[in-house]
């Protein structure tokens, strides 16, 4: 069994007090061993390794709650444009020539972006999620894949069906590193008939449930006029919610449909950056924390944002809100809390998000020797307001380091750029 001890400051989100100016993590065998000042590892825990890091602020990887991580393929090549056209006119049409290689390496594109930039753990909906997976046992990261079933689609059922071989395949593959996920594109994709199909599949699966809920007008005047409803009152009567469900953006939500998500537990995965790209609109996120929903954080794909950067997520996310309703609301630690903990929670993982004893060594080292973290008045202001991705310096995951001094180990980056633009060029080409 490895063993492995890290010397650092050590911010653990294990409350608000919590942190560890000169502390030390014990790792071993992927897990956490104990959490605290230096000296307090056990008197017989031998390390293999020590990593001496007494200028780096170390904390749990960031969750990304919400992406879709081939979508770098897409990267900056339809911009500027309302969400519906956006789709229907751009991202479909190239989406369609894309093959399961493409998704491959876009996907491997995408977690060589998110290690650089303290990413541990994604929720991502797509395609072709056999690659996926694939792709993210190489890079050695964390996923919950939930396979996008667009019902309405000609290829809807083999959709379901592929997300039906998905789960049985590559849930808890990877030392558990991968979970998978039922995942419904959204109320205006999908049928009420094909949505309870999903809702009663994953329920004998054993399996939770990803969808988009009330992300735009549109959304919510196509689901008014067809069924008279909300999105979000339309989806609790047809009994979706009650079990694991993770509900993207929920942008634009009455106070009954709060008080819905709040009742049956629904988690809220927010996508401050895409919402504000798309003009979508803004979440009422401390609205949602103060009735008990749980929140975590997403990039949404890259080509609404354009990047996958949690650290820069972390900062719009907490300016939107203090823009729409006051300065005192979402205070850094809440984002943090969001980007971490709630990832988790939201996930339905009870083994990351913080660091204690017992839970997986999944970590980041944030390189505070530099000017911009100085003066040192607030760790949690300088990690939401101040650092960017750039800022990571390692990265481990179930107690494997994935990323040390920014050089990835698990990636060859070179190449996965090299095929990434050669590939999406030549798609782009053919739409022409």
């Amino acid at each position: 069994m490895s063993k492995t001890l890290i010397r650092a400051m050590i911010l653990p989100m294990t409350g608000p007090d919590d942190f560890y100016p000169e502390g030390e993590i014990a790792i071993e065998d992927g897990g956490i061993l104990s959490v605290g000042e230096q000296g307090s590892a056990p008197a017989d825990f031998v390390p293999d390794r020590i990593i001496d890091l007494p200028n780096d602020v170390v904390m749990p990887g960031l969750i990304n709650a919400h992406t879709h991580a081939a979508m770098t393929m897409l990267r900056s090549y339809a911009d500027d444009l309302p969400l519906m056209p956006w789709l229907e006119t751009k991202v479909w049409p190239f989406e369609g020539k894309m093959t399961d290689e493409d998704i491959y390496w876009g996907t491997l594109l995408a977690l060589a972006e998110m290690i650089q930039s303290g990413t541990t753990t994604m929720l991502d909906m797509y395609a072709s999620m056999d690659k996926v997976a694939e792709a993210v046992l190489e890079a050695g990261t964390r996923v919950v894949l939930a396979r996008g079933l667009i019902g309405n689609a000609p290829n809807g059922e083999r959709a379901f069906n592929e997300n039906v071989e998905l789960v049985e395949k590559y849930h808890g593959a990877g030392n558990g590193r991968l979970k998978v996920m039922f995942g419904p594109h959204a109320p205006y994709t999908c049928s009420g008939e094909y949505i309870q199909k999903v809702k009663a599949e994953a329920d004998r699966l054993g399996v939770g449930i990803h969808i988009h809920v009330a992300e735009t007008e549109d959304e919510l005047k196509i689901i008014q006029e067809q069924y008279g409803k909300t999105p979000v009152q339309w989806l609790n009567d047809l009994g979706l919610f009650g079990g694991h469900v993770v509900a993207a953006h929920c942008v634009h939500l009455t106070e009954e449909d709060m008080q819905i998500l709040a009742d049956k537990k629904v988690c809220v995965a927010h996508n401050a950056e895409s919402n504000m790209k798309l003009n979508s609109g803004t979440a009422p996120i401390p609205e949602l924390r103060a009735k008990g929903v749980v929140v975590g954080l997403g990039t949404d794909g890259a080509s609404s944002n354009n990047n996958l950067d949690l650290f820069g997520e972390m900062r719009t996310a907490a300016f939107q809100q203090k823009l729409k309703k006051d300065s005192t609301v979402l205070p850094a630690y809440e984002v943090l809390e969001m980007a971490t903990v709630g990832g988790a929670k939201a996930l339905g993982l009870d083994d990351v998000g913080i660091l204690a004893t017992g839970y997986k060594a999944d970590l980041i080292s944030i390189n505070f020797d530099q000017p911009h973290f100085y003066p040192r008045f607030s760790v949690p202001a300088h990690l939401v307001y101040v650092a960017h991705a750039g800022d990571v310096r390692t990265v481990m995951v179930d107690g494997e380091i994935v990323m040390e001094e920014r050089q990835l180990k698990t990636i060859d980056v070179k190449k996965v750029c090299q095929e990434v633009e050669q590939r999406a060029k030549a798609i782009a080409q053919g739409l022409v």
